[in-house]
């Protein structure tokens, strides 16, 4: 049996206290917890940091250092800064280095680093080891240089291979969320099928409970299955909420793909087995003829700039589609005329703060609002560009009237300067996997000791 405890769906979501020193107290044999994901968009990746707040993360890595030194087990992180490029790994190595130092603590540290030199994926993709998932973008050789960070997604293999090092503590880059916690169960022999599936269901902590905000949970596995039980007081697992977890960002809820093959949990049963529990059997793991990783790239697709008006006015908020198409149309006339521009040199977004900003014109019940924030976007190829642009919109945002015959309002902007420099904008440009000879082939180990926190 291997127990695996799981603190939270990512490191700076906060987690139970209480409830991981009662999972501590029921003798795990790893800690694992997941860093970060593309949930967040492009930009992190591009720019190679972490959403999260350091001040956050250290006091939440600190508590599972403690955590880690009471149990005396490995401490495993998969997808560190968020991202998972190197950069946002040696910014966690650096809190960790930091934490061990005030704690006193002798640790063994093994980072796993996940990105991939241009030079490489060239090379690889010369010779016919990159393909295409559905709907991937085309990708030419030449487009491999625009990239400011590819990574690739680590499996099992590679965290077995960190955990073979013997380290307390391992900080790895890119992987698949479900890796990190999957790794140790196969190591220790227990059911492939029910590691990774006890895996993907544990990847989000408490999400696949009745208290989702909890964090902890406790994965026991063995030779036939799995056993998920919340820790915190007030949550409990049952089989909805468990089987629930398999549609969780998966178009596929019977088929998982990982590096090395998938998961099928087409015969998979769930069942109560207190008011706590719930057992899992029946998933099956089919390896692959190919050992394949995803890659994923970021890149600057171009510069935006943000302006924001707040429309009260009955009148105009009842007649703000056409107030705002007005304004595109003139705004973007006056851009090409003025700057001398084409219409394929710069975008301008006007969405309505209110009515159906996220869905736009797919939403099938706008709201009817008393007041309605007016956000421009502006996009073109340069910072210099797109903040001209904006300075272009501003009047119109300020004072454009309904019709010619009305007389010239005024609305309320929230900001002064209105202008907000959003900076570059990034753009996801693979969606491909790459074969690799050796599961090793497209990430290195290093191994460290930090000794009373002097490494």
């Amino acid at each position: 049996m291997t127990k695996v405890v799981v603190p939270s769906g990512a490191l700076g979501l906060n987690y139970d206290k209480q409830a991981l020193q009662r999972a501590i107290a029921a003798k795990p044999d790893i800690i694992a917890i997941d860093g970060g994901s593309t949930d967040s968009g492009p930009s992190y990746l591009g720019r190679g940091i972490s959403k999260y707040s350091r001040s956050s993360t250290k006091i939440e890595w600190k508590g599972l250092m403690e955590a880690r030194a009471k149990a005396n087990v490995p401490l495993v992180i998969g997808t560190a800064g968020t991202c998972g490029a190197d950069s946002a790994v040696d910014w966690l190595v650096d809190i960790t280095k930091e934490i061990a130092e005030e704690l006193k603590q002798d640790i063994k540290i093994a980072v796993l680093k996940s990105s991939q030199d241009k030079s490489d994926i060239k090379a690889a993709f010369k010779s016919d080891k990159i393909s295409p998932l559905e709907h991937a973008p085309e990708l030419h050789e030449n487009d491999i240089e625009t990239f400011e960070n590819i990574v690739a997604l680590a499996g099992v293999e590679q965290i077995t291979e960190a955990l073979n090092t013997g380290a307390d503590i391992i900080i790895a880059g890119r992987t698949t969320d479900t890796a990190i916690i999957a790794a140790l169960p196969i190591q220790n022999n227990c059911h492939t099928g029910a590691a990774w599936h006890g895996a993907k269901i544990a990847e989000c902590g408490a999400l696949c409970a009745t208290n989702p905000q909890s964090g902890v949970i406790l994965v026991d596995f063995d030779h036939e299955g799995f056993t998920v039980t919340p820790m915190a007081d007030n949550a409990k697992a049952t089989p909805h909420t468990v089987s629930a977890h398999m549609l969780y960002e998966n178009s596929n809820p019977f088929i998982l793909y990982e590096p090395g093959g998938h998961l099928d949990v087409t015969e998979a049963n769930y069942s109560a087995i207190d008011q706590k529990s719930v057992r899992v059997e029946g998933a099956q793991w089919v390896p692959s003829d190919n050992y394949t990783v995803k890659l994923e790239g970021s890149r600057i697709t171009g510069y935006q700039v943000m302006i924001m008006a707040l429309v009260r006015d009955s009148h105009y908020v009842e007649h703000i589609d056409q107030w705002t198409s007005d304004i595109s149309e003139l705004c973007c006339a006056k851009v090409m005329d003025r700057l001398d521009l084409t219409k394929d040199d710069f975008d301008i977004e006007l969405r309505l703060i209110g009515k159906n900003a996220t869905l736009g014109s797919i939403d099938k019940n706008p709201a009817a609002a008393s007041e309605i924030g007016v956000m421009g976007i502006v996009t073109a190829q340069s910072a210099d560009l797109a903040k001209e642009i904006a300075k272009v919109l501003n009047p119109y945002l300020l004072h454009h009237p309904l019709t010619k015959e009305e007389e010239v309002p005024t609305f309320a902007f929230p900001f002064s300067p209105a202008e907000i420099d959003v900076g570059p904008v990034y753009e996801f440009g693979l969606n491909h996997v790459l074969k690799l000879d050796h599961p090793m082939d497209a990430f290195s180990l290093e191994v460290f000791e930090v000794k009373n926190g002097a490494s």
